[in-house]
């Protein structure tokens, strides 16, 4: 789905991707980042939500931590990141990327209050229950610090994906608030949910969820007791044309992750003002029968559209034509993916070695892939810049010795 996007909004990226793969100066199984990009998305992201009065915390996980494209981000002037767990913050944390929201959608891990408390000190630390925020509080305390707590909220007919539950009835948020406020090393500083905003198939539009109504009244109730100062923190499929719905709505925060290298579901289907900053790179290993066999590790694809027809260019020379596409079957999700399997029927023939570039809506960080940041592309210099696993860290490679 993003594979058409790319090619007409970034085509020199692809280019790039397929002469430095060549060149041997980037591994297969990588996700690539147009670091350029990403920093033009990240300025203009910024804008927009500064026009709206919104913090933004940057979600990285989608890309695997990686260093280049936190520091990308923070060339565009946005100096926080969102970490979807402990790993993510640390790997946001040493590339310089500081801890603006911790412990959503993941739980801070008991024993690692302590690390998140005084290492990290984020600005805000999300809580689903009593003993989450007890644990927060007093991790807060040892370090000497004041923790602002975002309590999760639900209610009836709000969305959570299976696996994704927790937090506070809604109805409760007065009680939850002045709980939260009676802990030593705490205070209560607003409400969070996820996702407040989702891609409707049907419409070809994104949404709000009932949850984004859940926590405009969960701020309503707690104005009319004087509570007025309170952080509404709103995640879930945002660009920046997303911004204004989200501050009629009553937000202060907003997280873009897919956002920044233009990957949400409406950027498929729009051009939105971000631009594709991010591809998938293979190579063909080996052809049996009418197959060509191209290494996987990172085909992980995002499941936010029906099934399609998956293509990617093949080819040994830089191109972004529609020429050089082919159909390529992926191992479905109960399977490792060791291989995509490239149907050669057709008018492209791959061969061995041949580039293999993919464009869809990924999660780097639970793969096996690398993460690959990329300068120069809109100079028509494309140099490499890290090369990093899943988890941000540097790679032993060529390119980079």
């Amino acid at each position: 789905m993003f594979l058409d996007v790319l090619r007409r909004r970034n085509p020199a990226f692809i280019e790039a991707a397929i002469r430095l793969h060549q060149e041997g100066r980037v591994p297969a199984n990588a996700y690539l980042l147009d670091l350029d990009a990403v920093e033009e998305n990240a300025r203009h992201f910024r804008a927009a939500a500064d026009r709206h009065g919104l913090k933004v915390f940057a979600m990285t996980k989608q890309v695997g931590r990686n260093s280049g494209f936190c520091r990308a981000v923070m060339r565009g002037g946005i100096d926080r990141s969102v970490a979807v767990d402990m790993a993510c913050a640390v790997a946001c944390d040493r590339a310089g990327l500081k801890t603006g929201h911790l412990g959503h959608l993941v739980q801070v891990p008991r024993h690692e209050a302590p690390m998140a408390a005084s290492r990290l000190a984020p600005d805000f630390w999300t809580v689903f229950s009593r003993e989450k925020a007890q644990e927060a509080a007093h991790a807060a305390k040892l370090a000497g610090r004041t923790q602002s707590l975002l309590a999760r909220i639900h209610t009836e007919n709000d969305t959570f994906y299976r696996g994704h539950e927790g937090g506070f009835p809604a109805e409760d948020i007065a009680d939850v608030a002045a709980m939260i406020d009676g802990l030593d090393g705490a205070r209560f500083a607003g409400l969070t949910t996820f996702p407040a905003l989702l891609y409707d198939q049907e419409k070809k539009k994104v949404l709000p969820t009932h949850n984004l109504s859940t926590l405009a009244r969960a701020a309503e109730a707690l104005a009319k007791i004087g509570r007025t100062d309170v952080e509404v923190n709103a995640p879930g499929t945002t660009s920046s044309i997303v911004l204004d719905t989200l501050a009629e709505a009553g937000a202060t925060q907003c997280e873009p992750g897919n956002g920044l290298h233009g990957t949400t579901p409406l950027h498929a289907i729009e051009d939105l003002p971000e631009r594709p900053a991010v591809l998938y790179l293979s190579e063909v290993s080996h052809l049996h029968q009418q197959r060509a066999y191209c290494f996987g590790g990172g085909l992980y694809i995002d499941p936010v559209f029906p099934d399609y027809d998956v293509q990617a260019i093949v080819s040994d020379t830089p191109t972004a034509s529609a020429r050089a596409m082919a159909s390529v079957e992926i191992p479905p999700p109960s399977a490792i993916d060791y291989y995509g399997m490239i149907d050669t029927t057709g008018a492209v023939k791959p061969k061995a070695g041949d580039s293999v570039v993919f464009g869809f809506r990924g999660q780097a960080f639970v793969t096996r892939a690398y993460t690959v940041g990329i300068s120069g592309v809109s100079s028509g210099d494309p140099k490499v810049v890290t090369i990093e696993n899943p988890f941000g860290v540097a790679q032993d490679w060529p390119e980079l010795r």
